[in-house]
Order: structure tokens, then C-alpha cells, then sequence
């Protein structure tokens, strides 16, 4: 579809000599290299905006050899996957010293009606004073209803609404990554593929692979409900998230119920039939 070509060396920006063009000079390869382009500087500039500790920042996007750049702040400290290793077994505080600040900076992106569609353990970063940052927005789009989005699957943090152009996708969707995340911080093992999980759900919830001596019940149960296979599920807000996760035993009681609920009507449901489950806690 795209090829490159001799373009003119740009040091001072990249060092690199690149160009990206359609090969077809004109006609339909060439409207959807245009609208790609349009789509990605429109992406960059709203991304540009984001001003939180907790999102690496967009310093600078440009045109330049037939293509477009982002320019991502560098960050120094280590990937998640690195911070964890020598800390293990974590507790609930060190848990929540990362997903709290990770859950203001996601609300932010969420508020400009973006979303991330990559979290895993290698783009979130801990800075050397402790502070997590979420990196790589390369993935990142625009949350339009009825707009397809592009597939965008990493085993076991990616839900299946992203398996395809045609699911829903909305913040619930980087919430499920992020409790992917969460789940390996807590159990030591990575999320199964969501593909595997949408009937009956083999996966040990974090509630029963979670220590509970060391992660407190309202953590475990929030995990969980951000794993929900079924997506309207899921919390559909940070907002849900952290209201679930400073609402008390009460609120920890309904949540660890939708999901108990929500497993169990899974694995009734008829073979070619929709599973369906009480509605999601009201906070």
C-alpha cells in the first residue's frame, strides 16, 4: 500500500532520510494517505494540549517528507516491568501509589473524548522520584460515536471490542487494559486473551489469585469488574473506577457481586445467545 521514496534529509529534526507515500499517485490510496495524515496531525495537536505529571507530553508535531512526526517528551526512570521485578511481592499501597495518579492523567485524555487503546506493563514508565507516566499515544484516537476504530490487540490487556473495527470502544476499553495491568501487578501472572474469556471465563479472578492479606478487598474487586469480558459491564468511567474504589464495604459488596453475577450468566447463557447480567453498581 505504501512505499518509500527518495525524500530530502531532514537532520535537523529526525537524522533519518524517510518518506511515506501511497504508491498510487492519485485516486483512493492517495485520498486515504491524505485522510490518515489529517487524522494523525489533528490527533497530535489535541494530544499536544494534554498538560498532567502522569501523560508523557507531545513536545512538538510537523510535517516534513511527505509524512507527519510526533515528538514525545523523554522520560528517565524505569519500564513498569523493570520498577515491579526487585519490588515483588507488592502490597496495596505501592499498587494504588501508581494507579491513582495513571487514573488522573487517563481521565484527562478521557475528557478530550481520546482514548489510549495500548496500556500494558511496557507503556507505562516509573520515574526515578516514583511517579508513574503513561507513554506511547502512536495508538491513540479520537472516540466518536459510530466511528470504526482499527483493531489494536496486545494479548491479555487488550478486551475484545478492540479484536475488530466494529466494537465499541470507549473508556471502559482502556479501563479493562489497565486492570489487566493491575491483575499481573497482583497476582505475579499475566491476563488471559480475551478471546478465551468471552463465555465461560477460565481465568482465576483476583479476588481468589490475589493475595488478600496483602491487597485489601475493594482493589480486588475493582480489578475485576475492570476485566469484564462483556464491555457495558465494565466501569465506563475513571470516574466509576475510583468511586468503587472509595466507596466503602458497601460498595466493594456490589461490585464483587456484578461480577459474580455476570460470570455465572455467562456460563448459563445458551451457545449462539448473548450473555446478560444485572447493571453495573450506581455510585
Amino acid at each position: 500500500f505504501f512505499q518509500a521514496e527518495d525524500c530530502i534529509r531532514d537532520t535537523s529534526v529526525t537524522g533519518v532520510q524517510t518518506c511515506a507515500l501511497p504508491i498510487s499517485k492519485g485516486g483512493e490510496d492517495a485520498e486515504t494517505f491524505r485522510w490518515g495524515l489529517d487524522r494523525f496531525l489533528d490527533e497530535s495537536r489535541t494530544l499536544a494540549s494534554f498538560r498532567h505529571p502522569n501523560i508523557v507530553r507531545v513536545m512538538r508535531f510537523f510535517q516534513a517528507n511527505s509524512t507527519a512526526y510526533m515528538v514525545m517528551e523523554f522520560v528517565a526512570g524505569q519500564s513498569l516491568s523493570d520498577w515491579v521485578k526487585p519490588r515483588r511481592p507488592l502490597n496495596d499501597a505501592a499498587v494504588r501509589g501508581l494507579l491513582l495518579p495513571l487514573l488522573e492523567g487517563l481521565g484527562v485524555v478521557h475528557a478530550a473524548g481520546f482514548l489510549h487503546r495500548d496500556i500494558k506493563p511496557g507503556n507505562v514508565f516509573v520515574r526515578e522520584d516514583g511517579s508513574p507516566v503513561l507513554l506511547d499515544f502512536g495508538s491513540a484516537r479520537h472516540a466518536t460515536a459510530g466511528q470504526e476504530l482499527t483493531a489494536i490487540v496486545t494479548p491479555g490487556y487488550a478486551p475484545l471490542e478492540q479484536y475488530h473495527s466494529q466494537g465499541k470502544q470507549g473508556p471502559w476499553s482502556d479501563l479493562y487494559a489497565l486492570g489487566g495491568v493491575l491483575y499481573w501487578m497482583v497476582t505475579g501472572n499475566k491476563p488471559m486473551e480475551a478471546a478465551a474469556r468471552v463465555r465461560e471465563d477460565p481465568m482465576t479472578p483476583a479476588a481468589k489469585a490475589g493475595d488478600s492479606s496483602r491487597f485489601s478487598s475493594d482493589l480486588l474487586a475493582a480489578i475485576d469488574w475492570m476485566l469484564l469480558p462483556p464491555e457495558n459491564l465494565r466501569p465506563q468511567s475513571v470516574g466509576d473506577l475510583l468511586a468503587s474504589l472509595k466507596g466503602g464495604q458497601e460498595v466493594t459488596q456490589r461490585v464483587a457481586d456484578t461480577v459474580r453475577l455476570a460470570a455465572e450468566a455467562a456460563r448459563a447463557a445458551p451457545a449462539m445467545a448473548p450473555a446478560t447480567a444485572p447493571s453495573m453498581p450506581v455510585f
